[in-house]
């Protein structure tokens, strides 16, 4: 009889361990809520839109370091070059300088120019005012081909960061509302609507638009950056231009 009540003793002693136990052995872990484990826990779907987010950051990064410099060498040689221009007295010698100018588009500009004023001075047969006036036409025509030109070039590849700034938040917010839906989905084939169940399609779905923004505002920055630089460089082409018309029209007509 005494060790009967012993052993029930012992049994009412070990029941809550073993309960705690079996409850241990039962639960599942908890879910990895940290911004990687949503990340690797997210759909197929989710994941394939966080890589084509990582493929536009990537391209549009490149492109900021390669614009970034590009502006840099046009604003630094242009700067040079005009000091080289005012500082000279024959056009001549400021054609053979600006040979070391090549990243200067207001230097692409007067080299333009100044060829179609050699061409015309060698044809030119008379001094009438019509002529006179159709070769003054004809070098701002140039010069404004070359700028043209230039501004194309300054431009080029830019609209890609318009394109990634317009367009990334939205391919984002996709996976979001695919990741939510997965979400939902579970919940019903589960019948639960647990923290193990909507973990991952909800993190999933935030670190797929948090791509989305990581892609999204660097390159509305540097878009808006370098459409400000180059609308300086623009207008430092036309006034350019215009004060190489007046030097002609002064000096030659």
């Amino acid at each position: 009889m005494e060790q009967l009540n012993v052993l029930q003793v012992f049994l009412a002693q070990a029941a809550p361990e073993v309960a705690k136990q079996a409850a241990s052995a039962v639960a599942p872990a908890p879910p990895d809520l940290s911004f990687w484990g949503s990340m690797l826990n997210a759909g197929w779907a989710e994941q394939l839109v966080m890589v084509v987010l990582v493929g536009f950051s990537v391209v549009s990064w490149a492109i900021i370091g390669y614009k970034h410099r590009m502006l840099r060498r046009a604003y630094q040689e242009s700067e040079e070059f005009l000091d080289t221009f005012w500082a000279s007295k024959r056009l001549d010698d400021i054609y053979q300088k600006s040979e070391e100018y090549k990243g200067s588009p207001v230097s692409q500009v007067y080299r333009a120019g100044f060829v179609e004023l050699a061409k015309l001075k060698q044809k030119e047969k008379g001094t009438t005012g019509d002529i006179q006036m159709g070769a003054i036409e004809s070098v701002e025509r140039s010069m404004r081909r070359a700028a043209s030109k230039e501004l194309t070039n300054l431009e080029s590849l830019v609209a890609f960061l318009g394109t990634t700034g317009a367009t990334t938040p939205f391919i984002g917010l996709f996976g979001t509302v695919i990741g939510i839906m997965s979400a939902f989905q579970k919940i019903g084939i589960d019948k639960t609507a647990g923290l193990e169940t909507v973990a991952p399609g909800i993190g999933g779905a935030l670190v797929a638009t948090a791509f989305g923004l990581f892609a999204a505002i660097p390159a509305v920055i540097a878009y808006n950056y370098f459409l400000t630089r180059i609308k300086v460089l623009d207008a430092e082409m036309d006034h350019f231009s215009a004060d190489f018309l007046n030097i002609i029209k002064r000096h030659f007509f």
